[in-house]
């Protein structure tokens, strides 16, 4: 792709991804800075001129400073915007405010929507992202929100093991459609958890299954795994339910606390995310694998900057329609 009226910048959360996009772009990621001042206040500042180009920042919202790298992806924005860009594109692999989506509770904010209207303030103009904790993020903004989906291509990873016998298990009964669109990639049955989360504890105890995966190599799908803990109490649960072999995929790898011990230390064989977030070296491990889907936003970011329909890239990767 020639650079044609397009600068890209990255955030200081996931370098690599940055570089990988550029890769698949053709182009080199143009300089930007983000430092703290001694007052813990915040600086940014970017390297190129951007008058009139279209610009895309690439920042996902990682652990453990989620916060600090959105203040500077909405810094960013807005020093776009006042040396008169053209349209800016937040690159947002793992929105990690989708989690909140809901008042679910009294005197509570909505976390996912202030997040939305502080993106939008600062002046952005589009959002690129992948795998929403709740689909329903995307009505937060009033700019467009280009969604995309790994199951395509974790579904590829797992078509190319060659595996027998497979049944695909969603973890739960909101994840369930998203996991029956995976097993007809995948040509595989469906087997569901019955899971129960007691109040903002990040771990959920599987009480049961519901489908067959007795005999049957068991793959676990979800979007997130934040501590492990619903994982490896559902691979528990197939086992005494049966199954052979246990593996899981999902989209976003927080792998927060003790999680990486967790998952060494259950029947799981293996543990597939994707490189929406950064995995540094305590979180790597024998059992955890990491695929890239930065060609996918590659060509969304080239098919926004053209001008180009985006959705071929997630229509037949989306849950199907009710």
């Amino acid at each position: 792709m020639t650079n044609t009226r397009m600068r890209l910048f990255a955030g200081t959360a996931h370098p690599d991804f940055a570089r990988r996009l550029s890769a698949h772009l053709g182009i080199e990621p143009d300089p930007s800075e983000a430092f703290h001042f001694s007052d813990g206040n915040l600086f940014v500042r970017i390297g190129a001129n951007v008058r009139g180009y279209g610009v895309f920042l690439v920042q996902t919202l990682a652990p453990p400073s989620v916060n600090d790298h959105l203040m500077e992806l909405i810094f960013l924005i807005d020093a776009c915007k006042r040396a008169s860009s053209g349209p800016v594109t937040a690159v947002i692999p793992y929105y990690s405010y989708a989690l909140a989506d809901k008042k679910d509770e009294p005197r509570v904010s909505i976390r996912g929507r202030v997040v939305a209207d502080l993106l939008e303030t600062a002046g952005v103009d589009r959002v690129l992202t992948m795998d929403l904790h709740a689909p329903q993020v995307q009505g937060f903004f009033r700019k467009p929100v280009d969604h995309l989906y790994a199951m395509p291509v974790l579904a590829d990873d797992f078509r190319a093991r060659g595996i027998t016998d497979p049944v695909v298990v969603s973890p739960d009964m909101g994840f369930a459609k998203r996991a029956r669109h995976f097993a007809r990639l995948l040509d595989a049955p469906v087997a569901i958890g019955d899971k129960v989360r007691r109040g903002h504890e990040e771990h959920a105890e599987v009480l049961s299954i519901v489908g067959e995966v007795k005999g049957r190599n068991a793959l676990i799908v979800d979007d997130i795994i934040v501590s492990g803990g619903s994982l490896v109490s559902l691979a528990e649960v197939l086992i005494r339910e049966g199954a052979r072999e246990i593996y899981a995929a999902a989209t976003h790898g927080v792998l927060s606390g003790d999680a990486v011990a967790k998952l060494a230390a259950s029947p799981i064989r293996e543990v597939v995310v994707t490189d929406t977030l950064p995995l540094p070296p305590e979180k790597r491990h024998p059992k955890i694998r990491q695929v890239s889907v930065a060609p996918l936003f590659a060509e969304a970011i080239r098919r926004i900057h053209c001008e180009e329909s985006v959705s071929v890239l997630f229509s037949d990767a989306g849950p199907p329609p009710p």
